[in-house]
Order: structure tokens, then sequence, then C-alpha cells
């Protein structure tokens, strides 16, 4: 995953994988930029608050992920 891009993987199962349109595609094209940069930065900012509480290490693993499709934004 290291060299992927974030809209070629998914991080905590294959849920997403199936799905012809991917949620987060959909979301870029329904919402402003600014509203899906928001959305983006707010999942990382969910998965780092919580991952100490709840998905440990596999919710920092989700946070990397919203970030680097952050990284590919920007």
């Amino acid at each position: 995953m290291e060299n992927s891009r974030p809209d070629e993987y998914q991080v905590g199962g294959e849920h997403y994988l199936s799905k012809s349109v991917q949620p987060w595609e959909a979301m870029e094209s329904w919402m402003t930029e600014d509203q899906f940069k928001g959305f983006m930065l707010g999942n990382v900012i969910k998965y780092v608050a919580r991952f100490q509480d709840k998905g440990g290490r596999n919710d920092l693993q989700k946070a990397k992920h919203y970030l680097d499709k952050c990284l590919d934004l920007w």
C-alpha cells in the first residue's frame, strides 16, 4: 500500500472495493471542493482522536489513508 494511491486501496476491510463508484468519489462529485476537503480533514481528526479508545493502530492507518487523500487534493 505504501506506493499505492489512496483511491486504489481500503483500510479496515474490503466492503467498499466491490462498489462501482467509491463513496468518496460520489462525495467529491456532489460536494463543493471546500466541503470535500473539509470532510477528508475531518476524518483524519476523527481517527486520530479516537485511536486509543477504539480502533488502535487500525484507526491510525485509516487516518493516514485520509491524510494521503488530502495530500492528493492539495
